[in-house]
């Protein structure tokens, strides 16, 4: 099993979640959200887990969505677009973004992580 987490090093919810994991003892693969963002594969992927919710996988608090309008923009964009737009600016996705055999995380919840990450657990 292989999780690639995608974060951006200065983020201190990705600091957290990356130290909760080593705590865990979980193996992973850390992709820079910035310069890599997440394939439209996986954002469909994690859109479906969050039923279809596309808000829930934009950085709402972050200055690319702000400096976009998102705010305004977000509610009036078809589901190809708003997806296109996080594929092409990691800055606009929640993170830290989770994606392995089913998994799908974004966010950091530690109690929705323990649940979910529990069989890649090797300690």
């Amino acid at each position: 099993m292989s999780l690639k987490i995608y974060a951006y090093e200065k983020c201190g919810t990705c600091r957290k979640a990356l130290n909760w994991l080593d705590a865990h003892g979980v193996l992973y693969e850390v992709i820079p959200i910035r310069e890599t963002p997440p394939t439209i594969k996986e954002l469909q992927l994690v859109l479906e887990s969050i039923d279809g919710n596309v808000r829930k996988l934009f950085n709402t608090s972050g200055n690319d969505y702000k400096a976009l309008n998102m705010k305004e923009r977000l509610p009036n964009l078809e589901i190809k677009e708003a997806l296109k737009l996080l594929n092409q600016n990691g800055n606009l996705v929640k993170r830290p973004f989770v994606v392995g055999d089913d998994v799908c995380l974004v966010g950091f919840n530690e109690e929705a992580w323990k649940e979910t990450l529990s069989a890649y657990y090797s300690k």
